[in-house]
């Protein structure tokens, strides 16, 4: 099963580096990882995306818990909460089929950052299976030369806040 976990890291160098460390010696896969700064500056979100049971799951939270710069983490699929993506998508589009790209754009409240002369470069955020038809939908307009993902974001919905000693 897939899983986004987050965590809040101590904002110092190699403790992302230790994170992954654990996943590679280990043998799990990172399907996508963003880190940012919080409200605290000397505290990091990471927002990772893994697959496994949940046996596994709970082994790799304790691992996690373990790490001296892991301050404290939660794995959002567990609970209520909110996911979103962002991705940039870069179309290559005939003359012919800019109207329908402006019109699907508009349908999906997507924002369109650059319309040259022949691509279009889009602005998407949304759950991942969201961008993910929109990509689909796009193939039919215009060829597509690249395509930039954020990977999933999550926050618990409600009071509820991964919180730590600061």
């Amino acid at each position: 099963m897939r899983h986004i976990i987050s965590i809040l890291l101590q904002n110092e160098a190699g403790a992302l580096s230790r994170v992954a460390s654990l996943f590679s010696t280990r043998g799990y896969n990172i399907e996508s990882l963003n880190v940012a700064p919080t409200e605290h500056p000397e505290v990091s979100r990471l927002t990772l995306v893994t697959i496994g049971s949940d046996q596994v799951i709970s082994q790799i939270n304790k691992q996690l818990l373990k790490l001296v710069d892991v301050v404290n983490l939660a794995d959002m699929t567990l609970g209520d909460h909110i996911e979103r993506e962002l991705a940039l998508v870069k179309l290559r589009v005939p003359p012919a089929e800019a109207g329908r790209v402006q019109s699907l754009a508009a349908e999906k409240g997507i924002r369109v950052l650059d319309d040259s002369l022949d691509s279009y470069t889009l602005e998407i955020t949304g759950t991942g299976s969201q961008i993910d038809d929109f990509i689909d939908r796009a193939m039919g307009v215009g060829e597509i030369l690249s395509v930039v993902r954020s990977g999933p974001l999550a926050i618990a919905r409600g009071r509820q806040v991964l919180s730590g000693a600061f």
